[in-house]
C-alpha cells in the first residue's frame, strides 16, 4: 500500500497566507492539510508515500522530518513536473502495485466506510487503468466551476465538451497504475493527459465521494471551511 502526496504547487491564489508557508501546510482542524492527507493514508494502511515539494521545500521536509507513518520520501522538485509529471518521476518509488494519488490542496470528511478504503475496493485492475473519487459540483464546498466529468451506470468516466457542464468535479483522490504512465512524456505534464488517454482505452473510472468536500484555495475559503470543522470553544 503506497501512495503519492501532491504538495508542490505554488498557492499564488492563496495568497498572502503563502507568502510564509507552503499552502499544505496551512492548519485547519487540528493538523495542516498535508497532515490530514497523510493520516488518511495511514489509517487505510498504507506505508509508504512520496510527497513531492517545490515551493519552500525546506520547510515542508522540516515538517516531516519526524512524521510516524507512513514512512515518507520526499520528491523535491527543482523544475515544478506539474501533476502527472510528478507522479511518473515518483514511480520508480510507488512499486508496480497499484496505488493512491492524493492532492494536498483539499481537505474530505468521510462517509461510513473511508473513502480511501471504497477506493481500493472499487478497484479492478483488469479493468481499470485510473479510479477517480468525484464530488457532485452541486453539494462542493469552495469549487465554483462546471464540473469534470460524467459518469455511465458501470463506472466509467466522460470528460465533459469545452461548452457544457457536468454533474462531477475530480476531488483530488485517485487509485492509478504505473501502466497508466507508459508512453507519456518526461518533464512536466498534467494528469489529464493520463486520464483523457485511460478514457479512450474504457479505462477511466469514477466514484462518488458520499462524505464533505473541501476544496481550499483562497484565504476566504479557508477561513470558511475553519468556521465549518473547527468547533467553537
Amino acid at each position: 500500500m503506497r501512495a503519492m502526496v501532491l504538495a508542490a504547487g505554488l498557492g499564488l491564489r492563496m495568497r498572502p497566507l503563502t507568502l510564509e508557508r507552503p499552502k499544505p501546510l496551512l492548519g485547519i482542524a487540528g493538523s495542516t492539510l498535508l497532515g490530514h492527507a497523510l493520516h488518511r493514508l495511514a489509517a487505510t494502511g498504507v506505508t509508504d508515500a512520496v510527497v513531492n515539494c517545490h515551493y519552500k521545500a525546506e520547510m515542508v521536509a522540516a515538517y516531516l522530518a519526524d512524521w510516524p507513518r507512513p514512512r515518507i520520501r520526499l520528491a523535491p522538485e527543482p523544475m515544478l513536473l506539474e501533476t502527472g509529471g510528478g507522479v511518473k518521476a515518483a514511480l520508480p518509488h510507488l512499486g508496480t502495485d497499484p496505488f493512491f494519488v492524493v492532492n494536498a490542496d483539499i481537505l474530505w470528511t468521510d462517509g461510513a466506510v473511508p473513502a480511501l478504503r471504497r477506493l481500493s475496493q472499487a478497484w479492478r485492475d483488469d479493468a481499470m487503468d485510473a479510479l477517480l473519487l468525484l464530488m457532485p459540483v452541486a453539494s462542493s464546498f469552495g469549487y465554483a466551476g462546471r464540473g469534470d466529468y460524467r459518469m455511465a451506470e458501470d463506472g466509467r468516466l466522460a470528460r465533459r465538451a469545452k461548452d457544457e457542464a457536468a454533474p462531477h468535479v475530480y476531488a483530488g483522490v485517485q487509485i492509478t497504475a504505473g501502466r497508466a504512465f507508459d508512453g507519456s512524456p518526461d518533464g512536466a505534464f498534467s494528469n489529464n493527459l493520463v486520464w483523457d488517454r485511460a478514457e479512450r482505452a474504457g479505462r477511466l473510472f469514477g466514484l462518488v465521494h458520499d462524505g464533505g468536500w473541501y476544496h481550499i484555495g483562497t484565504p476566504e475559503a479557508l477561513a470558511e471551511a475553519r468556521l465549518i470543522l473547527e468547533p467553537v470553544g
